[in-house]
């Protein structure tokens, strides 16, 4: 396989903002297909990619000769598409939540790889983080606290905000996803779960403000706030060990930069500027420490040499699973207190 033929199913934020500029700008892959029938983003994908084929819909894809399916489409159709992906022996690779449930999530395995689009793991703030803990600059990691809030006091209508199921909206699988996803990756599945979830804004109908606590075997415990109404962003990440703190502020810079136009071959892409490293320390020592770059690209990389059969995937459906468990969990503890 001398390139991995791929077709972007969705070109709304996820695969404009995301999924396009990455696959493009990774060797081995080639955005052969992309699938949108809106006027204004068809335009979009012939202006950036005009040697992408722009399909009508998603079942022109199964018979399309593509390698790899990138479904970035509203929640309530991830588990359709892909399972009509994997008919068509096609791998895929799937925007988070991967399913409403972890039950739907479950009824993908079995066929060809599905691989969730846990970016996030490239942060690089995060991958600073794996490698603090790692080299042992925490000492033992006592407690993770994570934040990925913003301040939006005003409700934007859309399938997010709804209370059916099947959109799986709100921010606990909005965000949440990508937080919970992050502590399992350092520390394991968690032991236990405790959960708030709130609705604060004024008409809200699905959370929009949570905090999710874990316990992971080793006795870590994982403090994660999701919210759409938090006042105050506080700190990205506050990691207690008991040798040192590590502490930053603001988002990984990636999904800012792509927002402007930038892409992994640009220079200074995923690069966190000086005065906003963490700092790692204890009170009235405390020092700057220079992130790893960020890197999503690396994700789609290694999708592509799993594709080939040479590495297995970068995130695996059971990760994805693990997750949607957590989550449920979650609304269960929050819901019968």
């Amino acid at each position: 396989m001398d390139s991995v033929r791929v077709a972007l199913i969705g070109y709304g934020t996820g695969g404009a903002v995301f999924h396009g500029p990455l696959i493009s700008a990774t060797p081995g892959l080639e955005l052969a297909a992309v699938v949108t029938g809106d006027p204004e983003r068809r335009a979009g994908v012939r202006g950036r990619y005009p040697e992408a084929e722009i399909l009508d819909a998603p079942d022109d894809v199964w018979s399309g000769g593509y390698d790899l399916a990138v479904i970035t489409t509203p929640n309530r159709q991830h588990v359709p598409l892909a399972r009509a992906a994997l008919d068509a022996g096609m791998p895929v690779v799937l925007d988070k939540p991967v399913a409403p449930t972890a039950a739907e999530a479950r009824s993908l395995a079995g066929g060809p790889p599905v691989i969730p689009f846990h970016n996030r793991r490239w942060d690089g703030d995060f991958r600073t983080i794996a490698r603090l803990a790692r080299d042992g600059a925490l000492g033992r990691v006592l407690r993770f606290e994570s934040r990925f809030t913003r301040w939006r006091p005003q409700i934007k209508p859309g399938w997010k905000e709804t209370t059916d199921p099947a959109d799986a909206g709100g921010v606990l699988y909005d965000l949440g996803s990508h937080l919970i996803d992050q502590a399992i990756t350092l520390f394991g599945p968690p032991t236990d779960v405790y959960a708030e979830l709130d609705l604060r804004r004024p008409g809200a109908k699905a959370v929009d403000d949570a905090f999710v606590a874990l316990t992971h075997a080793d006795g870590v415990r994982s403090h994660l706030w999701m919210s759409a109404i938090s006042s105050d962003l506080g700190p990205r990440f506050r990691v207690l060990g008991d040798r040192a703190a590590y502490v930053t502020y603001g988002l990984d810079r990636q999904e800012e930069q792509l927002r402007d136009g930038l892409t992994p071959s640009d220079s200074g892409y995923g690069a966190t500027p000086p005065e906003s490293y963490g700092l790692l320390g204890t009170p009235g020592s405390m020092r700057p420490v220079p992130s790893r770059p960020g890197r999503y690209q690396d994700f789609y990389s290694q999708v592509a040499a799993a594709v080939r059969g040479e590495a297995p995937p970068p995130v695996t459906l059971g990760d994805a699973v693990t997750g949607l468990e957590v989550i449920e969990t979650a609304l269960r503890r929050a819901r019968n207190g």
